[in-house]
């Protein structure tokens, strides 16, 4: 038997250790969560992300009663970057979410499917995005590219 060791390096910073443009991100990305339809979960996800062009672009997380068809916040703004900003690059992605009724904001990760896409995304440009994550505590994860948090990635169809 043969074991692996994976390992993955993500930062937790505290809120005044951020650039202002991470700081930027994450307020669009907790603005934009008040906006997410969640009548379900009563779990709100708003996402944020940076093009290389400048241009911030967000998004929140939709349910539907037939739970998957709803979509996440981070693959609904993913999607749409491709889809309208297809020659600028997704550089960073800001993650926050919130339970309904709360004042504090809930820690969260992205789901395996949301992963996949930033996997996908970065397989795409050719380019790791870095990833933040608001925690509970208030402090922030720093992720710098999906294998951190995905590091047996499913990349290719013919390997």
């Amino acid at each position: 038997m043969k074991k692996i060791n994976l390992n993955s390096e993500i930062e937790e910073l505290n809120p005044e250790e951020l650039d202002h443009i991470e700081q930027a991100l994450l307020s669009r990305a907790q603005t934009i969560s008040k906006l997410a339809y969640a009548p379900y979960s009563n779990f709100n996800v708003g996402a944020a992300v940076l093009l290389e062009n400048g241009e911030v672009l967000q998004s929140s997380n939709q349910e539907n009663v037939s739970y998957p068809v709803g979509t996440c916040a981070e693959r609904i703004l993913l999607g749409y970057a491709g889809a309208n900003y297809p020659n600028s690059t997704p550089v960073m992605l800001a993650i926050v979410a919130q339970r309904a009724g709360e004042e504090t904001w809930a820690s969260v990760s992205p789901c395996g499917m949301c992963r996949q896409a930033i996997n996908e995304t970065e397989n795409r440009y050719q380019r790791p995005i870095t990833i933040l994550i608001l925690c509970a505590n208030g402090n922030v994860l720093r992720v710098k590219g999906i294998s951190a948090l995905l590091p047996l990635k499913f990349d290719d169809l013919n390997s």
